[in-house]
């Protein structure tokens, strides 16, 4: 769970501020992401300046649903998970985060309560802003706002995609649609192809479906060289016949 931290107050003398690397890496990072875009370089470098860098052990809870809401996270390495707990217990995976991405990020940033709970997949290694140090970069950089609605829209967008999925398509596509999804946002380049984190039973919640059924197709798409399944991971080994398993019609 995140600590309270004091961040660093913005530059406001007459003369440029001095960064480090650290903080221009922070920078190009964070120029790629869509929560920054339209900014120039020395704006994300003076934003960078005000995170905080945190690494996250695997396991370890960025944060908890329906904890107040006190940061937001933008992950540079490693992968993270947002769920959501039901009333009788049960988890489901809402989505999963990449390099890049922007975690516990609100449509009303004085929203006071998460809705799902974030979790590192694997080490990951962040950049964590105060929502009260955040309201003083929006009142200077209002792009920055008016950003906020594409991860929000992209979110929605998917979670229609997969309940249209699970109302409509085969488990063994859903399946396929769903190990694309995941390659193209927190798939990593290995020697047998490209790796997700993420564990059978993991997966079997993102597609409304038991363990017994994903270990089944993962077996057999083993078998044909389609991927490579392991304790924790999935490894693509040919993203192309993937791809055309997710868009074949079924009859």
């Amino acid at each position: 769970m995140l600590t309270a931290q004091r961040s660093p107050g913005l530059h406001v003398s007459g003369e440029p501020p001095k960064h480090d690397f650290n903080v221009a890496e922070r920078a190009l990072l964070m120029c790629a992401s869509v929560l920054f875009a339209g900014l120039a370089n020395h704006e994300c470098m003076e934003i960078a300046s005000c995170a905080k860098a945190r690494v996250f052990a695997r396991d370890e809870l960025l944060f908890m649903q329906g904890q107040p809401v006190r940061y937001m996270v933008l992950i540079q390495s490693g992968s993270v998970k947002s769920t959501q707990i039901s009333p009788n217990g049960n988890e489901v995976i809402l989505w999963m985060n990449g390099s890049g991405d922007v975690v516990g990020v609100q449509s009303d940033l004085a929203a006071c309560h998460h809705t799902c709970s974030a979790r590192a997949i694997e080490q990951c290694t962040a950049l964590i802003w105060e929502y009260a140090r955040l309201q003083v970069l929006l009142a200077k950089y209002p792009q920055i706002r008016n950003n906020i609605s594409q991860p929000l829209s992209n979110r929605l967008n998917e979670l229609e995609e997969r309940f249209r999925e699970v109302a409509t398509e085969k488990v063994s596509k859903r399946v396929a649609l769903a190990l694309v999804r995941l390659m193209k946002h927190v798939g990593k380049q290995s020697p047998g192809g490209i790796e997700i984190s993420l564990s059978r039973e993991e997966l079997a919640q993102m597609t409304g479906t038991t363990l017994f059924t994903v270990s089944r197709l993962l077996s057999k798409w083993g078998e044909e060289g389609v991927v490579l399944p392991r304790r924790e991971a999935v490894v693509i080994r040919d993203p192309q016949r993937l791809m055309r398993m997710g868009e074949e019609d079924e009859s």
